[in-house]
């Protein structure tokens, strides 16, 4: 029972909810609810918990991370059914679409990876350069970037 206590007191002394660690004098036996100064594991990511209560089937648990492989493989699809810009562009989305509810919900399940922040930042600048790139794609781009152009010509005329 001294485990107990020692969980009440650290609770009661306005410490984080963090897994119990030794002591600051190393000792295993004492334990706090601290942090400890040197890790030896990877934490889990904030916002790494269930998106859904633990009773749900797993499905509902993980539906941030299906939204996202859904739509990737829906993207796919189409990619592979000669609508090309479409299904790309659908792909891009669905990337925006995983760094939105990164940034909104507070729990995503295995959506999360990273810190909040590197997850937001990959998700999103890999979707808009998706996305960018399909509105780019030839014939009929939908987007032109003049710089661009300039910079495929020089690159491609000066090897020698």
């Amino acid at each position: 029972m001294p485990a107990e206590g020692a969980r009440a007191g650290a609770a009661t002394r306005g410490t984080q909810d963090a897994p119990d660690a030794p002591d600051a004098q190393g000792d295993p036996r004492r334990t706090t609810r601290r942090f400890p100064r040197i890790t030896r594991d990877t934490a889990r990511p904030e916002g790494g918990g269930r998106a859904a209560s633990g009773a749900a089937p797993a499905p509902a648990r993980q539906w941030p991370l299906l939204v996202v492989l859904g739509t990737v493989a829906l993207g796919l699809l189409l990619t592979s059914l000669d609508a090309f810009r479409w299904g790309t562009l659908l792909i891009g989305a669905a990337l925006l679409a995983g760094a939105v509810m990164r940034w909104i919900l507070p729990g995503v399940g295995m959506l999360a990876v990273r810190s909040r922040f590197t997850d937001i930042a990959t998700y999103g600048i890999l979707g808009l350069a998706i996305v960018l790139l399909a509105m780019m794609a030839q014939p009929n781009p939908w987007l032109q970037i003049p710089f661009l152009k300039d910079l495929l010509h020089v690159t491609l005329s000066s090897n020698k």
